[in-house]
Order: structure tokens, then sequence, then C-alpha cells
């Protein structure tokens, strides 16, 4: 193995594909063409002397080579990074969080909004993603603290190793979420039995969450009248009448005017499970106290389960 010759490009090149699980994805977020991010590639696995990629049906994956040079190379660019902004006489401290759709609505905003008052030499940058792309992030050292959203059975994330740091910040029942004037919205809860027969705002179904947005439990095939990917849209749907749809705890808060957000009664709970999750390495000071500061506001955010 010889890796003088390696580049910072070929090392940032690795870390992207490693996020996005696909070449071209890497490609498009770095601003190259598939090729030369393939050439870069094929020069650190020159380099290596091994296979750092495996191909699958849905991209490829490091193999077990792959996340050993993975973890290098995120430590020195890492320690660029860090150099370059010493030498720049920046002050600041910068943590890279990533996070679950429902979390931007309430949670995120409100711990930045704390940060800001008690930590003001603390940037964060933030972005939103799925489960499975920010846990790719986290391997790839693309963001520093990640919040995930799971439900039962409860597993981890993923199956890589060293295994992540998770730490669970709630564990909350959803609610339902009805427009105002539906008969429904007349009582401090919905029973279970009443929601036989109603119309359904749903997310696309997929492997991992089918039908989000249906309360578990009413006989019969539901009725979705509408689908919709992102919680203003359902939300908005709901607030005209167009349905009821299930909502995480913490979004409670931060409805539109026209719903009403109320617990079930009887039946299966639909339950959500929210996690910080991290690399197991000791946190900065700056990390810490972003956790800390997610950990407040998922705590005093929302109904109690």
């Amino acid at each position: 193995m010889d890796f003088g010759d390696v580049t910072l490009t070929a090392l940032r090149v690795f870390r992207a594909v490693a996020e996005q699980g696909r070449f071209t994805a890497a490609a498009v977020s770095l601003g190259y063409t598939q090729s030369a991010v393939s050439r870069q590639i094929a020069s650190l696995e020159r380099a290596a002397g091994v296979e750092l990629w495996e191909q699958r049906w849905e991209g490829v994956r490091l193999t077990a080579a792959g996340r050993v040079v993975l973890r290098r190379a995120v430590r020195v660019l890492d320690e660029v990074d860090a150099t370059a902004r010493e030498l720049s006489g920046a002050r600041t401290a910068t943590v890279h969080v990533g996070w679950f759709t429902s979390a931007g609505a309430a949670l995120l905003p409100a711990a930045l909004t704390a940060l800001r008052g008690t930590d003001p030499a603390i940037t964060v940058v933030t972005r939103e993603g799925s489960t499975p792309a920010l846990v790719r992030a986290l391997r790839a050292g693309s963001v520093d603290l990640a919040l995930l959203s799971s439900a039962p059975p409860f597993r981890p994330p993923d199956a890589e190793s060293p295994a992540l740091e998770l730490r669970t910040l709630t564990e909350r029942g959803l609610r339902l979420a009805v427009p105002a004037g539906h008969p429904l919205a007349r009582g401090e809860f919905v029973d279970v039995a009443d929601l036989d027969g109603q119309r359904w705002i749903a997310g696309p179904a997929t492997g991992e969450d089918h039908l989000m947005g249906v309360w578990p439990g009413p006989g019969g095939r539901p009725e979705v009248a509408h689908t919709a990917r992102d919680w203003p849209a359902k939300l908005r749907l709901v607030a005209a009448g167009c349905g009821l749809t299930t909502v995480p705890a913490l979004l409670a808060t931060a409805v539109p005017e026209g719903v009403r957000v109320l617990p079930v009664r009887g039946g299966p709970q639909e339950v959500r499970r929210l996690v910080l999750a991290r690399l197991p390495h000791p946190p900065t000071e700056a990390e810490a106290r972003v956790a800390e500061a997610l950990r407040t506001a998922a705590t005093t955010l929302g109904p109690a389960r």
C-alpha cells in the first residue's frame, strides 16, 4: 500500500461517495462529473491495493477495508479543516446537525434559539435527511450529530462497526390531527372505534413506514384521500377539511390554524422514539452543548406520552 500520492480531493470524494451511497449522487453534491469521481476513487483503490467498495442493487457499500480508510480519511479532513479555521483566526466552533423532517417544525428552531442565547460562539449548520442518509453522513463525518426517529421494534439504525452511540431523547405516542370543524374535534381525545370509515392523508408508502399518517386499528382497508410527502402539506390539507392524519407529538405546537391535535384512546398505539445519534468518540465541548440544547427542547416541547 502506498498512500503517498493520495490527494485531499480524493479523500473528499471518497467521503462524499460514502455519504451518498452512489457515485452519481456524490458527483452532483460535489459539482463534479461522474467520471471525475470514478477517477478519484480508482486512484484511492490503487493506493490501498484492495477493493474499497462492493456493488449493491441500491448503489455501493464500503467493504471492511473501505470502512478503515473512511475513518482515517475523516480524521485527516477534520484536521485540515480545523487547521484552516485556526489560521484564519476563526473563534467560533461549528457543529453539523442532521435532522428528520418533523424535527424542523419546532424542536430544531427551539434548540437553536436557546443556543443563540447561551452559546453565541457556536455555529450550528443543519441538514434534513432520511434515516439512512443521516446515518451515512454520520459515518462519513459530514454531520456530528443526527436526530433520528424510529418506530417499534426499536433497532440500531445500521449494523456497521463501530456501533453508533444512541441517546433516547423522548418516547411518545403519535397524535391525531383533525380539522377543527370535524365532529371528532369536539372532545379532548378520539376513541379508536370512531376512526373506522374516516378519510386519511398519508405519506407515500415505503418499506420503512407503510402508509405513514394512517392510524393502525380501524377495520378494513383505509381510505387514503390524499398523499403528501411533507408535513406542512399534510397539515394544510387537514385544516382544509380533507381528512385526518397522524403527527408526532413534537408537532403539536406547530400545527396551522384550523387543526386540533388529539390523543387516541383504545386499540394499538403508535409510538415514536426520538434518538440523538453520533459516532462513539468523545464529543467536543460545542457538540456536547448542542446535544444538551436538543435534549432540553425535546423534553419541553409537545404533550407527554
